[in-house]
């Protein structure tokens, strides 16, 4: 499907009359457009005029969480000085809206807030053009305020006027027009905090999550999952099921097992029916009882040189570490869920899945179908960092639908399904080596990682797992890393420090020993832990101060600034050790061209119990222009405080069979009692300034400080993830 509809399915989509612009089309290559703009050149495909005055604002990106919705109006509302409250903002549609792939990679901004914040200028330049000629007067000389132009003489001419009749598109160009001064007592929409628009709902218990979707007649699914992965369905009796109140289907294609019944508790009841009645053969085919590191090394990987600087081999003290990071889960509090249905031929999927264009490709690979023929819906899910569990349910739910037509087929994951088949965040080692020189700076550098793929989002439908269970399997494709400079397990892996002679390697692992994909900030998280873990031991190494240490290597103003708040704002010099609390600090820029964050933060340690508390956090943060401070402090918040989770407690445990640990007791995250009791995020806006992505930029520099906080406050070091209480206690003894 086009990124940008016919005028027909524009008009009708709508669900109100809303009109283009009458505008002469301008001749520019979609090429060099900035944002999303050059997957969707044409103006109308982000904003669009209603005969109501209203403005409808379009994006390709999801609600995940992040405040984005709110942001993005932001944007608009400042470019088009218009009232929030008169706009309304559509997302992530495969029918309504721009194909702007993924919401990941913290690229909501870049992408999306630089499109709509160009296509919002361009078509408040060209609505002033259309005014000055309709009202006969100077540009200049026109004032604009939410949705209304007014002359110095008094006359007015509104938004949906200047548009009336008009039906053309207006390609975009890579101009973005120099605003005129506001109208006296115009509100600023941009750089301060407004109401979340997604908020109200989920206090209120509004219809927002698609767990919440009820629709007519609509009928409940359970599946029933081998218990591993090389599990193979050896029988199943399936008439004492069938016999069930409210069983209306049981579905069987290969291994792919599920009943569906007219109500939710039907379903759960035959379900667990239907797993009583089946038989399987589960080899031993998982490496249980290993550690990581072993795991990891063991796996056959591709060599991949990311960086080759100067010349190898410098004189001075040597330090060698390796550290580890486990296989984790995304965790989400509510497992995953989806509703389908087919009617006439036609596919819709209501859906949390991070991605609804890829989506639909893979979904109509399973099926047979043009992807015409399926229309996928984003509505939020209960948590998502990354690819998790929400397109498997959404191929779960079309299977279904294709099974059971004509009436909306609703499937909704269990605990035990959401912690042992989504994909997992790869278990990772990395191994690093520096040189010290006579002068303490770090002479030379070398550094190698090892990671399973963190990019099997769909897109085909091997990425789907039912579509692997299916009698006609689906094979999953063949992962590939990727490119530098946003990188996948070797992201981050580049310090983003002045180092004459270094070398990193990334050993990607295209098959591994589970099935792993994104998950928050993607190997980040472990290369800056491991980085920035070492930068303490080499600080130590050379009798300097942590912060002060990398100061000396830092060269970018931007950078020093952000190490320069966080360790002011939290008192860093001023520090006074109490027993068993130590400090600690790190710093990184996400993807090294992203935003900066730098953390310092202060943990209690009790070695008896191994239990490790975080007392308080400082961030500094420099994401460029700030549009919304408070859904940039969200994030930065919610970012150490998962990453404390999975530094003090996560990690995926499995014997030679199965994955354990499929409830909250085998897999804890973190709770009250270790959160912070206060984190304070300090901004350093940066008007006019790009946007730079932020939703994850926390995740490293958050590992890394609790990982040299912890040092500080016992002694000896811990490299190994998680800082858990048995690893602590074996650790102190």
């Amino acid at each position: 499907m086009p990124t940008h509809p016919s005028r027909r399915r524009f008009l009708k989509s709508g669900g109100a009359l809303t009109l283009s612009f009458a505008l002469p089309l301008q001749a520019a290559s979609d090429e060099g457009l900035p944002g999303s703009l050059d997957k969707a050149p044409w103006l109308d495909a982000w904003i669009r005029v209603g005969a109501d005055n209203r403005v409808t604002v379009f994006t390709g990106k999801a609600e995940l969480g992040q405040g984005i919705k709110t942001a993005l109006m932001q944007v608009a509302a400042h470019e088009l000085r218009l009232d929030p409250g008169r706009m309304m903002l559509v997302s992530a549609d495969t029918e309504r809206t721009p194909d702007e792939g993924y919401t990941a990679g913290s690229h909501s901004m870049q992408d999306s807030g630089t499109a709509l914040r160009h296509a919002a200028g361009q078509v408040r330049q060209l609505l002033y053009e259309r005014a000055a000629a309709r009202l006969k007067a100077p540009v200049d000389s026109l004032l604009l305020s939410n949705g209304v132009f007014r002359s110095r003489d008094g006359r007015r001419v509104s938004f949906a006027e200047l548009v009336a009749g008009s039906d053309q598109h207006v390609r975009a160009t890579a101009f973005l027009p120099a605003s005129n001064p506001p109208a006296p007592g115009t509100p600023r929409y941009s750089g301060i905090s407004l109401p979340r628009l997604d908020i109200p709902a989920k206090v209120a218990g509004g219809l927002i999550y698609v767990h919440d979707l009820r629709l007519p007649a609509m009928v409940h699914a359970r599946v029933v999952r081998p218990p591993s992965q090389a599990a193979q369905l050896v029988g199943v009796d399936t008439s004492e099921v069938m016999r069930m109140p409210g069983v209306l289907e049981i579905v069987r294609d290969g291994r792919f097992l599920a009943v569906i019944a007219d109500e939710e508790w039907r379903a759960v009841k035959a379900a667990a029916a239907l797993a009583r009645a089946t038989r399987w053969e589960a080899p031993a085919a998982l490496p249980g009882g290993r550690d990581i590191a072993s795991i990891v090394r063991g796996l056959p990987g591709e060599r991949q040189a990311v960086l080759a600087r100067g010349t190898p081999g410098a004189a001075g003290k040597t330090l060698r570490a390796t550290y580890t990071r486990p296989f984790q889960l995304h965790a989400s509090i509510g497992p995953s869920c989806a509703v389908a249905s087919l009617e006439e031929g036609r596919y819709t999927v209501w859906t949390h899945s991070q991605g609804v264009f890829p989506l639909r490709r893979a979904l109509a690979e399973v099926l047979g179908a043009p992807e015409q023929a399926v229309h996928c819906i984003h509505m939020e899910g209960s948590g998502c960092y990354g690819h998790n569990g929400a397109d498997d349910v959404a191929a779960d739910a079309v299977l279904l639908a294709r099974a059971f037509p004509g009436l909306p087929v609703r499937v909704q994951w269990m605990r035990e399904e959401e912690h042992g088949w989504e994909p997992y965040g790869p278990a990772m080692v990395a191994d690093v080596q520096a040189t010290l020189g006579p002068d303490g700076m770090i002479a030379d550098w070398q550094y190698e990682v090892w990671s399973q793929s963190h990019n099997t989002r769909p897109g085909k439908a091997g990425n789907l797992l039912a579509a692997t269970h299916l009698a006609r399997p689906f094979a999953p494709p063949a992962p590939k890393p990727i490119p530098q400079p946003e990188g996948s397990g070797d992201r981050n892996a580049v310090p983003y420090y002045l180092l004459p002679n270094a070398r990193v390697v990334h050993r990607f692992q295209p098959q591994g020993v589970l099935r792993t994909s994104a998950l928050r900030s993607l190997g980040a998280y472990c290369n800056v832990f491991a980085i920035e873990s070492f930068m303490d031991e080499l600080a130590q190494a050379a009798r300097r101060d942590p912060v002060a240490f990398r100061l000396r290597h830092l060269a970018d103003p931007r950078a020093i600034e952000a190490v320069r708040t966080a360790a002011a704002k939290f008192g860093w010099d001023a520090y006074k050790r109490k027993p068993g609390r130590g400090r600690g600090f790190a710093f990184a820029r996400y993807k090294n061209l992203a935003a900066y964050c730098a953390v310092a933060l202060e943990v209690e340690v009790a070695l008896d119990t191994g239990f490790v508390r975080i007392v308080r956090a400082d961030a500094a943060v420099d994401c460029g222009e700030v549009v919304s401070p408070d859904g940039v402090r969200n994030q930065i918040e919610g970012g150490i405080i998962q990453s404390s989770s999975w530094t003090l407690l996560e990690q995926v445990r499995f014997d030679a069979r199965e994955v354990l640990g499929r409830d909250w007791a085998g897999y804890p995250i973190l709770r009250f009692n270790q959160a912070p009791d206060k984190v304070a995020v300090h901004l350093l806006d940066r008007p006019g300034q790009p946007f730079l992505g932020t939703g994850e930029a926390a995740q490293g520099p958050a590992a890394a400080a609790i990982a040299n906080a912890v040092a500080d406050a016992c002694g000896a070091r811990v490299r190994d993830l998680p800082l858990d209480r048995a690893r602590m206690r074996s650790f102190s003894l």
